[in-house]
């Protein structure tokens, strides 16, 4: 257990970020899941709105350092290949 009243306080502040944390990433993550999905269907309607909210939910969890902007912009280049990959094998 922290001994110092900042140590308590650091525990607490550590505590809500991890609870802030785990909510954008598992929102980040279903966006993310759900436009695989959508790509993998194969409804370029349905693929392109679902790689849209993927992409907000990838640059608001990098903005708020969930992520970072490094590795959101890798999720999202990968997301945009497999997307650009669906006019091709059409």
């Amino acid at each position: 257990m922290a001994n110092t009243k900042s140590a308590r306080k650091a525990v607490r502040q550590s505590e809500r970020r991890r609870l802030r944390n785990r909510i954008i990433l598992s929102s980040t993550r279903t966006y993310v899941k759900k436009a695989r999905a959508a790509i993998e269907s194969g409804d370029a309607a349905a693929a392109q709105d679902a790689l849209r909210r993927a992409v907000v939910a990838l640059d608001k969890a990098a903005e708020k350092g969930t992520i970072h902007k490094n590795n959101a912009a890798r999720r999202k280049s990968r997301l945009m290949r497999q997307f650009n990959s669906l006019g091709r094998a059409q």
